[in-house]
């Protein structure tokens, strides 16, 4: 074994040797340099013509390192290193871009939300504010029981929906499902709430406003979320366990509810944490259907209900007689939505955690 790995190492030695023998090769710190030097060119002259930004920085950075590189690479290495070299730049480069905006938003909201980001903002709501001062506990409450209640009524008809489609659908009844359910996911989000809206005026007159309208216009939205993540996470769990449970004499039914639901634990929590992220931040459903109120209602069923987006919205379009301190409110709203994403994503990892079962 000893002697058949020092051959191919020797081979393998020999055949890059072969592929760059006359030509040189760019010590392994070059890119870096590259990058660092055009980037401080382009910043230089960036501010001297008072156009600098962060992305325009990063953008034509890119570019040119990418052009730079190419150049000295084909010149030093030939042809073939410099396209490696190009194609390598080029990958890093498209990364960096889907990054920079994502790294941009959570700087700009830490920044401008770390001002009203204090105990007060939590504790105190917006009833009696005209100024400075106020929180957004009442956006807060309405947030979380509003989500909660959406949640409640999304998570028991995706799953179960996924697991139809998984391991009972056949037909045209499964593929007539599957398409509603890719239609629904494209459906505007005030589509869905005026759709709740119009559903409950039927039985309670017009100009109902109540939390838990609000949560059936955000399970219209995240039911089809839960359903399709759902079904691929239960697509991949391997057959041999199903079979294996069949062998025993278990029945479908307990198939389903101890083997494939436990083994699938892991991603369907992610799944259902994808959905509740992708709601948490609506807007335009939650405006028709909870309206806004200055003060604490955690009751979704008696009365308007106030949450952080439209919170958020509202302080920014009507900010009143002090513009700084409504704007101040608007962006600690956000930065507690990001908080709030961030806390149930790390929920989602102590539950595979303490539950997760790997697949193999």
């Amino acid at each position: 074994m000893e002697a058949s790995a020092t051959t191919a190492d020797r081979l393998s030695r020999g055949n890059g040797l072969a592929l760059t023998q006359g030509r040189g090769v760019l010590p392994t710190w070059t890119p870096y340099a590259v990058l660092l030097g055009v980037a401080a060119l382009v910043a230089a002259l960036l501010g001297v013509t008072g156009s600098f930004g962060i992305v325009l920085l990063v953008a034509i950075s890119l570019v040119v390192s990418a052009v730079v590189l190419y150049a000295m690479s084909r010149t030093v290495e030939g042809s073939r290193r410099a396209t490696d070299r190009l194609v390598t730049l080029g990958i890093t480069a498209a990364f960096f871009l889907a990054v920079a905006p994502l790294i941009s938003v959570l700087f700009q909201v830490i920044k401008r939300g770390a001002a009203r980001f204090d105990a007060d903002f939590f504790t105190e709501s917006a009833r009696g504010v005209i100024g400075a001062g106020g929180g957004a506990s009442h956006a807060i409450v309405g947030t979380l029981v509003i989500t909660g209640c959406a949640t409640l009524i999304s998570v028991p008809i995706g799953v179960m929906a996924a697991i139809y489609l998984t391991e009972y659908g056949k037909g045209r009844l499964r593929r007539a499902i599957t398409f509603f359910v890719d239609v629904m996911t494209g459906i505007p989000s005030i589509v869905a709430g005026l759709f709740a809206y119009a559903l409950f005026e039927l039985f309670l007159g017009p100009g109902i406003r109540l939390g838990i309208i609000g949560a059936v216009a955000l399970s219209v939205l995240m039911i089809p979320i839960v359903i399709r993540a759902s079904e691929e996470v239960l697509k991949i769990v391997p057959n041999h366990l199903r079979e294996a449970s069949y062998a025993l004499g278990t029945p479908k039914w307990r198939t389903i509810t101890k083997v494939v639901l436990p083994t699938a634990l892991a991603g369907l929590v992610t799944a259902v944490m994808i959905a509740v992220a992708r709601i948490i931040g609506e807007t335009a459903p939650l405006l028709v259907t909870t309206g806004v109120i200055d003060s604490v209602n955690s009751n979704p069923f008696d009365g308007r209900m106030q949450n952080l987006a439209v919170y958020a919205f509202g302080e920014y379009r009507n900010p009143g007689v002090m513009r700084d301190a409504a704007f101040d409110r608007a962006w600690a709203a956000a930065l507690t939505l990001i908080v709030i994403v961030m806390i149930l994503f790390l929920v989602a990892r102590l539950v595979y955690r303490r539950f997760g079962t790997e697949i193999r």
